[in-house]
């Protein structure tokens, strides 16, 4: 049985001819399309690596089937930078070493993209800290990985003021 998916990942539209209709999306992306960056951790949704954003909301990609995402926008760590410009997150991720061996990173940065675009992060730790929670980071980087979230929140936050004015 074979068909086919019409998907916007990282904004470019893609018709993929798909055989296994059981093929997940981590695997798709990462072994039909090149996009390595969102990693497997665990393959079982406990870990959070493979975070990427579908149609807007934290998603993990090892649990979704991708013949279930026909006409979905998908963007992976990879669609986040604008050119050589990071997103805010990405940028606050490196000033507040939210990060020690980076294997987590990726679904920790996309995770805090759905996080604040959910209106979910604010100021409060505990907060960031709860709704970060299904993103594991085996080094313990969560004190940078909290600061940056936060930063990039106000950092966001400014540029959304900016704009309206």
């Amino acid at each position: 049985m074979s068909l086919s998916l019409s998907l916007t990942i990282n904004g470019a539209a893609r018709d993929i001819p798909l055989d296994d209709p059981r093929v997940t999306l981590l695997d798709l992306l990462r072994e039909r399309l090149a996009l390595p960056g969102t990693k497997k951790g665990c393959d079982r949704g406990q870990c959070g690596a493979c975070t990427v954003l579908i149609d807007g909301h934290r998603v993990n990609a090892c649990l979704t089937l991708a013949a279930t995402l026909d006409g979905a926008k998908i963007t992976t760590i990879e669609g986040l930078a604008d050119g050589e410009s990071l997103h805010p997150v990405q940028s606050a991720f490196i000033e507040h070493d939210g990060f020690q061996c980076g294997y987590c990173t990726p679904g920790q940065i996309m995770s805090a993209v759905g996080l604040i675009a959910e209106g979910q992060a604010g100021d409060d730790p505990e907060r960031i800290r709860e709704g970060m929670s299904g993103n594991i980071c085996r080094c313990s980087a969560y004190h940078g990985i909290t600061l940056a979230v936060q930063d990039a929140t106000r950092r966001m936050a400014t540029a959304e003021k900016d704009d309206a004015a």
